[in-house]
């Protein structure tokens, strides 16, 4: 019997990898001549490059880059050699934890240290480039990020705009023929699991400025900046598109990728599995074992276990689904391919004892 085992990372707790191989060293326990094959898994979002850079054999590289504040920040990235590939969250330059809750701002922040990192990914040879862009705390349009790549964003005096998103407020002209010239032969693949335009009621500005710091009248006036920058890059690029479905993901930064750097904006865990071959391995499985830290109904709607379930039931294999704990509304997960769920908790526990890592693998395997 071959099991492939593909859990999400429980956060705080254990990666993706030692999930999966926790619940992989349980099996064999119970059927030493079992196959079993660990396969790391994400969504896109937080834990996307050590699940995908493990999962196809790459190594990580860790770079000083400047932070959504200005500061110096370590963030490290996957590049998988043979494939000339990087695996990138943008979060890890310009995320919202690296931010302190009392100095968050969407006027103060920049994706500056996003093209650096996607600068140094080139540099090291990597031409196609996956980018996870959930958790950010910008809302620059990627301003920034072009900025670092060489585009040329500038005000009326023709001097570059400030790195932050209220540097749009003086945008007034935009110019590419300087562009790193690289980029024209790199591909750019975009996790995004997000649908919101760039501008209005359903804009970045709107929906998720609140929670990275603006009021009000900050909403205002960045939805009115970004429709500015908007109609700029339509100016220069006719293709662009800022109510196309996730120009708003990550504060405009999907609106970028794909106006500027003609990337294409799927689903993370469509990118996941089909960029790590999972399929190919389930294809060829007579079980498969998912699960993540908690399954709930936000599990239901598409998050890892069910892009795995999905893949799964396309070759009509059976599909059981582990987590730390499991929710009622989790049942709503049976219509999406998994077919039975349950909690590795032997009996009552506090959260920490739970999560402790140690316990959570004895537990998982058990």
């Amino acid at each position: 019997m071959k099991i492939v085992t593909a859990i999400d990372s429980m956060k705080g707790s254990l990666s993706s990898r030692q999930a999966s191989e926790a619940a992989a060293e349980g099996i064999r326990r119970a059927d030493p001549a079992a196959q079993t094959e660990a396969c790391p898994v994400a969504d896109g979002g937080e834990g996307t490059v050590e699940a995908m850079t493990e999962a196809m054999g790459g190594h990580f590289r860790t770079v000083r880059v400047t932070g959504p504040l200005g500061d110096p920040v370590e963030c490290t990235y996957g590049i998988i050699s043979e494939k000339n590939t990087a695996i990138i969250e943008m979060a890890g330059a310009a995320g919202l934890p690296l931010v302190p809750e009392a100095l968050r701002n969407p006027m103060e922040t920049t994706t500056y240290g996003v093209g650096q990192v996607i600068r140094d990914a080139i540099a090291c040879g990597c031409r196609k480039l996956i980018i996870g862009i959930g958790g950010s705390a910008t809302n620059d349009g990627g301003a920034g990020m072009l900025q670092a790549l060489d585009y040329q964003l500038l005000d009326d005096a023709g001097n570059p705009i400030p790195q932050k998103g209220s540097g749009l407020a003086g945008l007034c002209r935009i110019r590419t023929e300087n562009r790193l010239p690289e980029i024209s032969g790199c591909q750019f693949l975009v996790a995004c699991d997000v649908t919101n335009p760039l501008c209005g009621p359903s804009g970045c500005s709107a929906v998720y400025g609140p929670q990275k710091g603006a009021d009000p009248e900050t909403v205002r006036k960045m939805d009115d900046w970004l429709g500015r920058f908007a109609a700029l890059t339509e100016e220069t690029i006719p293709t662009a598109d800022a109510k196309a479905p996730g120009a708003g993901a990550a504060g405009g930064l999907g609106f970028a990728f794909a106006s500027f750097l003609g990337a294409a904006l799927e689903p993370g865990i469509s990118i996941v599995l089909r960029e790590t071959g999972l399929e190919e391995k389930i294809r060829t499985a007579d079980l498969v074992i998912t699960g993540e830290g908690r399954l709930d109904g936000q599990t239901a709607m598409g998050k890892t276990p069910v892009g795995v379930a999905r893949l799964a039931k396309k070759y009509g294999k059976p599909v059981i689904a582990l987590g730390g704990s499991v929710l009622p509304e989790a049942r709503a997960c049976h219509g999406e391919g998994i077919d039975a769920m349950f909690s590795i908790l032997p009996g009552p526990s506090t959260l920490e004892e739970a999560m402790e890592p140690g316990r959570a693998k004895e537990n998982l395997a058990a």
